[in-house]
């Protein structure tokens, strides 16, 4: 391997099975920097055997917060980063029988820490912009379902996400994502 180093992800103390940060090996001189962002043979070799069939890329402004999204029957896989700007993604465990249900995870992507952040099906996503302006990449397993949709409210008490929202910062969502029910409320 090498070229990328997987940790796994603790909430709680207990292990979130599959959830992965993978940070990759970045060659820099004077000219910049070279990386791979993507490798089928090291990331399966770090137990990440997936194809993807989508990628896909947002932008948005500080205070944009997007999520938490899933979809019901066609779970997708997905790896994030961000490739400008800083971003705190989560992912919330939403598979059935799991020991960490409910339980969530949380990191900060950034184009200067290069940190990608491996979500697996059945998990909920989403991420708080904390830069002035973020530019935001998923990798995905499964196509895009617009009948699929679903999500959790961002601010669910039962989740409990900590959102690191600094002091006047104003939060901006879309319509769908601030009328999401909570976890208790979930049905896949």
């Amino acid at each position: 391997m090498g070229k990328i180093t997987v940790e796994e992800c603790v909430a709680d103390g207990m292990v979130i099975e599959g959830l992965k940060v993978i940070t990759p090996t970045v060659f820099g001189d004077n000219r910049g920097y070279f990386m791979e962002t993507y490798n089928y043979n090291d990331f399966k070799e770090a137990g990440i055997d997936q194809v993807f069939v989508q990628d896909n890329q947002s932008a948005s402004k500080r205070g944009v917060l997007r999520g938490l999204h899933f979809q019901k029957e066609f779970p997708q896989d997905k790896l994030v980063r961000a490739v400008r700007g800083e971003v705190f993604d989560v992912a919330v465990d939403l598979r059935e029988g799991s020991k960490t249900f409910g339980k969530w995870f949380g990191v900060l992507l950034s184009e200067e820490n290069k940190k990608q952040f491996f979500i697996p099906k059945n998990f909920a996503h989403g991420f708080l912009v904390l830069s002035d302006y973020a530019e935001f990449c998923y990798k995905c397993t499964d196509f895009y379902h617009p009948n699929d949709e679903g999500g959790l409210l961002w601010s669910d008490p039962d989740i409990g996400v900590k959102w690191p929202v600094p002091d006047g910062m104003e939060l901006t969502l879309s319509d769908k994502d601030k009328l999401w029910g909570g976890i208790r409320e979930y049905r896949r």
